[in-house]
């Protein structure tokens, strides 16, 4: 039961660190992407690029809190398997 309540409290943890973590990097990536492509209308194009960046980052640091909540599942004392 013990070992149920950490593994759901890392996946919080984890949604929390991503939602902190878009939120954070918001302003900076549409600014690098702004500055990057030409300013005429803004149109979708960089409002799309964002997205797929943002997507690529989230995936990436889900399947990694994804890997250690299912590492910690089945070795709840946190002890290598061999």
């Amino acid at each position: 039961m013990k070992s149920k309540i950490v593994a759901e409290s890392l996946a919080m943890i984890g949604t929390a660190f991503g939602l902190v973590a878009a939120l954070a990097w918001n302003e900076a990536v549409k600014s690098l992407i702004n500055e990057f492509l030409p300013k005429k209308g803004q149109g979708v194009l960089p409002l799309f690029i964002y997205a797929v960046a943002v997507t690529v980052i989230a995936v990436v640091a889900i399947g990694r809190i994804m890997k250690l909540k299912e590492k910690f599942e089945n070795d709840p004392h946190g002890r290598n398997q061999a």
